[in-house]
Formats: C-alpha cells, structure tokens, sequence
C-alpha cells in the first residue's frame, strides 16, 4: 500500500459557441480558414483597437454556471475583467483579457457516478477571457508558426477543487463537465477540434496529511484517455521522485501520447507572475436576478445530465446503455420523447435502437437521421414488435428505411412484405406442409432429436418468406408432433 496519497485538480477551458469572437465581430469558428485570415485589428492588438463585450459569451457562461451549481441563492452580484501579463509568441497584445478576483462563476460544484457511489467535485470559480492563438512546429524544422486565427475566441475555464484521487475520479470528472457544457448548450465541446482543453494538477502528499505536495500540471489534454493518463504516470513518476528522497519540481508539463508519458516544458508561473490589474477599457458587469432566472430557464434540472441520467435507471436500462444514451444529447432527448408517459416496456427496446442502429447512422451523417427519426414514430415501431406484428429483426429494417425515407413504420413494413404472419389458423397451414414436405426430420424429432425442431421452423419461416412469428411456430410444431 502507498504511503502517499494522489491529489488532482482540473481546469477545464471551454470554447462557448458563439457566432463571433469575445471581443469583436470576428467568425468564432475558423476550422477551415486559412491561418491568420480570421483576424481584426481588436484580436491583433492594434494601437488604439477597443474591445466590446460579446453579450451572448456572458449569457452562455452564466447558464455554464447553472450547470456547475454557482447560483443557488440566485443573487444579484458585480463581475469585472482584468489584464494578465505575459509574453509569448501566440498573444500579439502581450496580455490577456480574461478574469481574477470577480469571476462570472463562483463556488459550485459537480457530481457524477463512480464505482456505485456519488462523487462531489468542489468547483472554485470559472471565469471568461480571451483564448490566445496557436503555435504550428512543423516537423524537422528549426522554427514555428504562429496562427491567430484563434485569438479571441470566448474562453471558459472552470476550475475544480483538488478534490480526486486517482484517475477514475479524473477521467469521470472530465466526462461530466463535458455532457455538462453540451447539454448546457455552452460549447459544441468538440474535444478533436480543441473546443475542450484540460490542464490536469497532479501532486502528492503523505497519506492523512492536510497539505498539499508540490503539483505539476499538465496541459492542453483533448481526450478523457489522456487526462487518465496522466494521472496515473504523474503519480507514479513523483512516487519514485519523492522516494528517492530528492523533490518535485513545480512545472508545466506536456503529455507524450505515444509515449503515455509526460514531459517538462517550462517552470510553472505564479499569479504574482502575471501583474493582474483590472482591464481598463470595459466596465465591470452587472449580473442581475433576472439574468439568472433566464439562465436556469434555459437549462432546466430536469433536462441535466444526472437528472437524465436517474431517469434511465429507473426505466431498468444497463448502465452502459444509459451512458451511451447520455453521451450525446440528441440521442438523450430522443429518447426521453419516446418514452414520456410510456408504461408499456418499450425502454430497453427504444434504447437498444438509439444505441445501436440509429448511432451507427448518425456516424456516417452526423445528424442526419433524426430528421425522419421523430419519438412517435419509435413507439409505432416498438408497439407493432410488441404486438407480433414485427420480428426484431425485421424492425431494424423498417428503422433504418424510416431514417432513410421518413415513412411511417406499418406502411414502410406493408411495402416491404415485412410484417409478422401471427394469426394461428395461417401459421397452422404453414405448419401442416412442412411437416408433410420433411417426413425424415419429423421421424428424427419424434425419435428424440430434439434439434432438428430448428430445422423445422427454419423451412417454415422459409416458407413465409419470414414473416412467420418464430415463437408461435415453434409451439404449433410441438404441439402437432406431440411434443
């Protein structure tokens, strides 16, 4: 057993989804603009260029703070931004518009499941600022480049309390903040195009100790993989570092994705480092009890993830299942659609749809099935296998043709020659040719072969060219062979 004990925070930089950047008209998404196109005189920190406060950046991060529970007592309070002092190459104006002591997010926290149990993760503040640009190293080359197509862009980032303790805790603390900012509608969150960034913490200290080791923190994680990652080589490495008697070095640190490991960058800045003082050319901001109530009106606790996530449960849905569910927001609603006021069992069903053949369409055309795909048309659907009138397999093809056409179930399963033969007089006829037709596989069964009994379904079920019910095949045939 270790003697000491892991201690991880997380800071969370979300991309809002804006139409322009924060403090100018510039497009904020500029994924397919060539470099430093989607640029003014404001993001290039021109002599004499004056910023203007986006305010829909401000709506979406007070709805992020809903999200991370800040705003129980609905108050009104003052917010103001500041200047953080540094150089680098990626930042033309040698600073950055962002916030210190009066944040637009204070106090909250996050929970989430983990091992059966529920885990709360402190949030201390998340406040708004300007995102810098980007720094290209072309591979073999002696220099970079510098983008600034991303300066600008409205920039949360959400810092957690070092409240977890190994990687499980990390990675599903990373997880929550995501589907919380998705279901928020705050940011697309899009973890490949940069939309989420995580700089992970990591220290440790001797175990039942209050205070905190030296941490290391490492930055511009893009996956839940890596954040776990970290955790675990970071621990492990400081573990050996503090073993060997010698300390840890407080640093920035990057994460080696082929390598699973982490590397030292540069030594870790202070606050001090960075002159705060208040941004001189905005006024601090008002944040009113109206505007609140507005922000918990557009993200109502039933429409939360762990709200939603209850629900599923008690609807008897494996966890993986509601997981899957829960993953995208889309898939999530569609579902609570589908099932509102349903008590006919038809959960498992509509949700092993959505998780299965419906995810796997929208891979290949992102949204495009839910055009056609609407919650009334899911409940025919499972109401006619329900009734016998479709086979499960048979379903899937009516839902997939549903995706592609946007036709109703029972008129997509007529055109097809789809539905389910369950009327015993015709099954019974069905039946009584087979039986005629294979008299050596009869003979086998009454013999005692009882597997040949699939046999005998399978030429039936060929013989109504599947539209037989199996199960009421299966038990006519029993019957007439005096099974």
């Amino acid at each position: 057993m270790s003697k000491y004990e892991t201690v991880i925070g997380i800071e969370t930089h979300v991309q809002l989804s804006t139409k322009s950047k924060l403090f100018c008209s510039c497009s904020n998404d500029s994924r397919d603009a060539e470099p430093n196109t989607n640029t003014c005189p404001v993001c290039l920190g021109f002599p004499g260029a004056l910023p203007v406060l986006n305010e829909q950046a401000v709506k979406l991060t007070l709805r992020a703070g809903m999200a991370l529970n800040a705003y129980e007592d609905g108050k009104e309070f003052h917010s103001k931004f500041d200047r953080k002092n540094y150089f680098y190459p990626d930042s033309p104006t040698n600073y950055q518009i962002t916030q210190f002591d009066e944040p637009l997010v204070g106090k909250g926290y996050v929970e989430f499941p983990i091992d059966g149990k529920t885990k709360r993760v402190g949030v201390t503040r998340a406040h708004l600022e300007a995102d810098a640009g980007k720094l290209i190293h072309p591979a073999g080359a002696d220099y970079s480049l510098v983008d600034l197509n991303r300066a600008g862009t409205p920039l949360l980032e959400i810092v957690s309390e070092p409240d977890m303790r190994n990687a499980a805790e990390a990675k599903a603390y990373a997880q929550e903040i995501y589907h919380l900012m998705r279901y928020a509608g705050v940011s697309d969150a899009d973890l490949y195009y940069g939309n989420m960034r995580f700089d992970v913490n990591v220290s440790l200290r001797p175990v039942a100790s209050k205070e905190l080791g030296t941490r290391t923190e490492s930055k511009n994680l893009n996956s839940f993989r890596a954040v776990a990652g970290v955790v675990e080589y970071e621990a492990k490495r400081q573990a050996e570092i503090l073993g060997r008697g010698d300390k840890v070095v407080q640093e920035t640190r990057g994460w080696d994705e082929n390598k699973n490991q982490t590397f030292s960058q540069r030594g870790k800045e202070e606050a001090h480092d960075y002159r705060y003082f208040p941004e001189p050319d905005l006024p601090p901001l008002v944040i009113t009890e109206r505007m609140l109530l507005e922000a918990g009106e557009a993200f109502s606790p039933d429409r939360r993830p762990g709200a939603i996530r209850t629900i599923m449960m008690s609807h008897g849905l494996d966890a993986t299942i509601a997981e899957t569910l829960i993953d995208d927001p889309i898939l999530a609603f569609l579902y609570l659609d589908a099932v509102a006021g349903n008590n006919k069992g038809h959960h498992r069903r509509i949700a092993s749809w959505l998780t299965g053949e419906v995810r796997a369409a929208m891979q290949e055309e992102a949204t495009g099935p839910l055009r056609n795909l609407t919650p009334d048309r899911l409940i025919k659907l499972a109401e006619m296998v329900a009734a016998n009138e479709l086979s499960s397999t048979a379903a899937k093809d009516v839902l997939l043709d549903i995706i592609a056409t946007g036709k109703e179930p029972n008129i997509i399963a007529k055109q097809r020659g789809l539905t389910q033969i369950s009327d015993t007089a015709a099954l019974e006829q069905i039946v009584d040719q087979v039986i005629a037709d294979n008299p050596k596989p009869v003979a086998e069964y009454k013999a005692g072969e009882e597997k040949v009994l699939g046999f005998l379904v399978g030429q039936a079920m060929k013989a109504s060219k599947g539209q037989a019910n199996p199960p009421m095949v299966n038990a006519i045939l029993k019957k007439k062979l005096g099974a």
